[in-house]
């Protein structure tokens, strides 16, 4: 890029030729006053406020679009841009009401600090007397976290190019003209009837009071700090920064971390008043002598007013003294120590097992597998990764050697091709969602392939609905269309991969019309989308749950890897393969070996010569033995072998498929010890509970879907006696080995001490330190953002041919309907944070069924009327939504909801090499219902 050299100021500055004046004054620390502009928006000059002198200029340029030039020579506070800059500001206070909401709570409104700076004490211009002077708008309080108030409007688009250009959702623009010009959402409508997604990227955009943020928390003091943390939902990771009052998150805002720019999502924004809910468990308790046997305490309500009310109404909290008594610590870890010892000693260690969390930090799901391999003694220990992405990673693990992404999602902005399969990433991972749009809007190509169709389709240049479970036929179909054309990169085949023959002859009877009858996808379509994806220059393949949940789940994925391998779209920018993660730590516990058949950083617990390492690490001998996962761990309690637990964080109850066999489990289990932030429908269940804690009451590491390794910031400390889980899992343990005699203990300083055990342990984290990521965001290994470069860890790639097979369990005439089960945008897993926050629960309330109009119609239904959804392992009652993202044949059902559990319904069978069960398809029938069961 060539450059320029002009003058702001008398002070010569050397830029590229793209620059503009603002732009180059800000690089030296120059300040030009702006009300419209913002650096992470395309500059409009709409408000003038930035205007300059230019010699040899007729007019004063807007430095915000004014680009410089060679020579130029440009005065940005002469008396003549001081008078022309404080008449517009005097203009826009004039129909301001001062001070605003926001400068009255905040005192940072733009336009009334640039007045202030300007010594504005009264405007010469009074508004009020102007004949054609527009009334005054009556407030918009009609979303549950944004309040509109268009009077303090400066019509300065902010927020209309934060809605289309960062956020991509094209809610927000002008309506009307003159005087009664005005920001609109939709077809000026309310905001909260608007199809605002509540992301409050234009809250965050507004200068003014006109787009405020409604307070997360009421009545707090004055008092405020802030923290710089990491959100806790999905894999995504964003940077965020809570503004702490009371000891409570008052205000929660986006960090512009350099990894996504401060955007935010409505969960990342809003999402935190569940820490201090009023049902936060604050004391341990423990099942009283009389609670047994064990029975769910919500069982007796059924709709979700009724769920709601009990559990907020002195019947429930009746019915929790009716079955738990409190305890103080000692007694109720003692109790969980005695038990999980005495267990061992009559059954074995593999009497005992262990269920982890993906939202919890790095080093307290390193301390709770390291539990229940050297106290326990046993590798049963698994968490929900094994319900989302297992099948991903066995087949990453068995075609590249690694589980990892190859690159992170924003090189989505720098490639040709993106490919999304099976990912309603709108809806879960929302920000990643915002630099695939951008890319679509700039030009790259998206393809997008999804039984039912999600919102990213809308930005699609093609969309492929294709049947449900046909993904294997699908995706070979498209590798037959490459490697007849010609498509496929040879060299890289060559001197990159082994068992390609095995692949082409498989094929090769993949042929269009053939895959078209099995997939229902125009023969035609599937040759365009062939070759858009083999002719790219740079390719980028996404996937999520809608690959991996299905008992083909792993052959699904090795045909996306085959797919990549093909055509050589892998180790270089712009290029390669990423499965959306699904928790904010479920890679991260990955990688810190909460895995049953892997110690950290992935490494085999069959290995002698690793277990050696860490046997010597840890002072223990090792089990040898891969041990069983989530869904064969309940299986085995149902079989007498597993008698005992220990849960933090995780839900079976709900996310569990084939809800009944987990609830006999829970009931069937001898033991049960519950450590966890609510009484979870799990833990109605317990024998012990031990209240933990949240992510902002706690200091740790994340590791996000781009392998990114984050610093979480403590913010809070936890309500009542509630406790740091890796202070527990500590106490836990050090209790365990004192009734085993054992002359070993741990102790732990810090969260840094256990992370400082992890990295020498695990490969993958070696050179990461605290100091690193309190300074910036780090990236595994070796800080590389794009790796498989030159090898892959396996040496080389191996192609591993998939045939086509059926779902396990496929439509017939008694259930005719095909169940596809997932998340919404404002919930999030099951429920236990989203459904206790209040702008999260009034955004979506209840539970329903989506349904295809024309199938409604057949049910002799209406919209919004009561359906009754029966599988052949339970039935639930819930309301219907028509919506044509469905096919004819087959609904959808979000699993975040007790009252209406979609996982009544699912089938637990499991994929045989990534033992993930099979949430994505299982075989219902729909009936019209009068009222809920």
């Amino acid at each position: 890029m060539e450059t320029v050299t002009l003058t702001i100021n008398d002070q010569p500055i050397t830029v590229s030729q793209d620059t503009t004046i603002w732009e180059a004054a800000d690089s030296v620390g120059i300040t030009i006053p702006t009300l419209c502009h913002s650096p992470k928006l395309r500059p409009v000059a709409v408000c003038r406020v930035c205007a300059v002198e230019v010699e040899n200029s007729r007019t004063m340029p807007a430095a915000c679009i004014r680009q410089v030039e060679e020579g130029m020579v440009v005065h940005t506070n002469t008396e003549k841009v001081q008078r022309a800059r404080k008449t517009l500001v005097e203009l826009l206070l004039s129909e301001h009401p001062s001070p605003c909401s926001q400068h009255k709570t905040t005192q940072d409104c733009e336009l009334e600090l640039l007045g202030e700076q300007m010594e504005i004490t009264a405007p010469r211009f009074n508004s009020t007397e102007m004949p054609s002077s527009p009334q005054p708008r009556p407030l918009d309080e009609s979303s549950p976290v944004i309040a509109v108030d268009l009077n303090a409007c400066i019509l300065c688009d902010r927020c209309i190019r934060a809605c289309d250009e960062v956020q991509v959702n094209n809610v927000i623009g002008r309506a009307k003209k003159g005087h009664n010009t005005h920001i609109a959402f939709d077809t000026d409508v309310p905001m909260g009837e608007s199809t605002c997604v509540s992301c409050g990227e234009c809250m965050a955009a507004c200068p003014t009071g006109a787009l405020v943020n409604k307070p997360i928390t009421e009545n707090l003091g004055t008092d405020e700090k802030t923290v710089d943390s990491v959100c806790p939902y999905c894999g995504v990771g964003c940077g965020v920064t809570y503004h702490v009052q009371d000891n409570k998150i008052a205000q929660v805002a986006g960090r512009d971390d350099g990894h996504t720019e401060g955007r935010l999502c409505v969960k990342g924004r809003y999402g935190y008043d569940y820490s201090h809910h009023p049902q936060r468990l604050t004391v341990p308790l423990i099942r009283k002598d009389e609670a047994y046997p064990k029975e769910a305490l919500s069982a007796d309500f059924k709709t979700y007013r009724e769920f709601r009310r009990s559990l907020r109404s002195p019947e429930w909290n009746e019915r929790i003294r009716d079955t738990f008594r409190e305890a103080s610590w000692d007694e109720a870890l003692d109790l969980t120590a005695r038990r999980l010892v005495d267990m061992k000693k009559a059954n074995g260690s593999e009497a005992l097992a262990g269920f982890g969390s993906a939202k919890v930090t790095n080093e307290e799901a390193y301390l709770f597998q390291k539990l229940v391999r050297v106290v326990f003694g046993t590798n049963n220990v698994d968490h929900c990764t094994r319900l989302c992405h297992a099948s991903s990673v066995a087949a990453l693990m068995e075609t590249i050697g690694s589980g990892a992404v190859s690159n992170i999602f924003q090189e989505a902005l720098d490639t040709d091709v993106i490919f999304v399969i099976g990912s309603n990433t709108n809806d879960n991972h929302p920000v990643a969602a915002t630099y695939f749009k951008q890319a679509a809007q700039q030009g790259v190509t998206l393809i997008v392939l999804d039984p039912r169709r999600p919102p990213m389709a809308d930005h699609a240049d093609y969309y492929v609905r294709f049947k449900p479970g046909t993904d294997v036929a699908l995706l070979n179909g498209l590798m037959h269309v490459i490697l007849r054309d010609g498509l496929h990169d040879d060299a890289f085949i060559r001197d990159r991969t082994e068992n390609f023959e095995s692949l082409k002859e498989l094929v090769n009877s993949y042929d269009p019309e053939t895959t078209a009858k099995i997939t229902g996808i125009p023969a035609d379509l599937i040759e365009k989308v062939a070759r858009v994806y083999g002719r790219a220059g740079d390719a980028m393949i996404f996937w999520g749950m809608g690959i991996s949940q299905h008992t083909t789940g792993t052959d699904n994925a090795r045909c996306l890897i085959s797919l990549c391998l093909l055509t050589g779209h892998i180790g270089r920018h712009g290029n390669g393969l990423h499965p959306l993660r699904g928790q904010n730590n479920v890679q991260g516990a990955s990688d810190v070996g909460l895995i049953p058949m892997a110690l950290p950083g992935y490494q085999s617990v069959t290995d002698d010569a690793i277990r050696s390492k860490f046997e010597d690490a840890w002072g223990v001998t090792l089990d040898p033995n891969p041990g069983l996962t989530v869904v064969e761990i309940m299986h085995s309690v149902l079989d007498g072998e597993i008698k005992a637990m220990l849960m933090m964080g995780e839900n079976p109850f709900l996310s569990d498929p084939n809800m009944n066999k987990v609830r006999k489990a829970l009931q069937t289990m001898e033991f049960l010890a519950v450590q966890d932030i609510f009484l979870t429908e799990t833990a109605e269940f317990a024998d012990v509970i031990l209240p933990a804690s949240t992510a902002a009451e706690k200091t740790g590491t994340y590791v996000n879907t781009n392998r990114m390794v984050q610093l979480g910031r403590q913010a809070i400390t936890p309500p009542g006696a509630a406790r740091i889980d890796g202070d527990i899992l500590i106490d836990l343990a050090n209790r365990m080995l004192a009734l085993e005699d054992s002359d070993r203990s741990w102790s732990y300083d810090s969260p840094e001490d256990v992370w400082n055990e992890i990295v020498p342990l695990t490969p993958i984290f070696e050179g990461i330190t605290y100091d690193d990521m309190r300074e910036r965001t780090m990236i595994w290994p070796g800080n590389q953002q794009v790796i498989f470069t030159d090898t892959f860890p396996l040496g080389r790639g191996k192609f591993v041919p998939a045939q086509f097979a059926p779902a396990d369990e496929l439509p017939d005439p008694e259930y005719p309907f095909v169940l596809n089960t997932g998340r919404i945008l404002q919930h999030w897993h099951t429920g236990t944070m989203t459904r206790r926050t209040k702008a999260l629960d009034e955004l979506a309330p209840e539970p329903f069924v989506e349904i295809s109009p024309q199938d409604l119609e057949s049910l002799g239904a209406t919209e919004g009327g009561w359906l009754r959804v029966s599988s052949r392992r339970g039935t639930i009652t819930l309301r219907s939504k028509t919506s044509t993202r469905v096919s004819n044949g087959s609904v959808f059902i979000p699993f975040h909801f007790k009252e209406a559990a979609a996982n009544l319904l699912t089938n637990d069978a499991l994929d045989p090499f990534g033992k993930i069960p099979e949430f994505k398809f299982c075989a219902i029938k729909v009936e019209k219902a009068v009222t809920p069961e």
